[in-house]
């Protein structure tokens, strides 16, 4: 029996000044993230999708429910897909200086292979996987989605593939409200496929950025 679970990464968030937001409350897709979800609605909402999930934070929340409504399905919140913990969260990385440039932060990056500054790697792929099986066993023989964000969706597809989780953020093929789409045969994983069916959306300068802060003043247009 034949089950597909699409991860679908959040759209682009309204972040003026740049915050790396995280687990923060109140981040909102901006106008272009609110036509990326609809965009997303559009393109496989004629597929045989019997589930919708999203994270609870309101950037995936707003992603997942445009599609949730083309399909007539309850949008369902599942804890386990939302975005990393981070101590970065709430500074701001708008503006040219990087974090490894700040000595405040470099007691955090001891450890690139856990990392030493946000939540494990393995307690991310844990707790993604275990909602992938569910939402899979829940909906076997059909497909479904769950909107979460970059980071979880990048590391279970490292761990699905069967490769270390050192990477570097600006390399991950989880661009905005991308799909990154598993196919199981029963509950065995036979393929794993990516596309971006709002990528003609997203401006150049943001393709590898690793948060979304749309409607910064950084780049022409004050979209970044």
């Amino acid at each position: 029996m034949t089950t597909v679970v699409h991860l679908v990464r959040h759209g682009e968030v309204h972040n003026p000044t740049g915050i790396l937001y995280g687990r923060r409350p109140g981040y909102h897709l901006s106008d272009l993230g609110r036509r990326m979800a609809t965009r997303v609605a559009e393109v496989i909402s004629d597929r045989d999708i019997t589930g919708v999930y999203a994270s609870p934070l309101e950037r995936a929340q707003e992603t997942a429910q445009p599609l949730a409504d083309a399909l007539g399905l309850d949008l369902r919140t599942d804890e386990r897909v939302i975005e990393s913990s981070n101590v970065f969260e709430g500074q701001t990385f708008a503006g040219d200086q990087r974090l490894i440039q700040r000595p405040r932060t470099w007691r955090h990056l001891w450890n690139p292979l856990r990392p030493s500054w946000g939540e494990p790697y393995q307690q991310i792929v844990a707790r993604m996987t275990e909602a992938v099986h569910d939402v899979r066993d829940a909906h076997a023989g059909h497909e479904a989605v769950i909107v979460s964000h970059q980071l979880p969706i990048w590391i279970t597809r490292l761990h699905l593939e069967g490769k270390r989780f050192l990477h570097d953020p600006r390399k991950r093929k989880c661009t905005l409200c991308s799909l990154t789409s598993l196919t199981f045969e029963g509950d065995r994983l036979t393929t794993l496929t990516y596309s971006e069916p709002a990528g003609d959306l997203i401006p150049v300068h943001d393709r590898n950025k690793t948060f979304s802060s749309g409607g910064s003043p950084e780049s022409p247009g004050g979209r970044t």
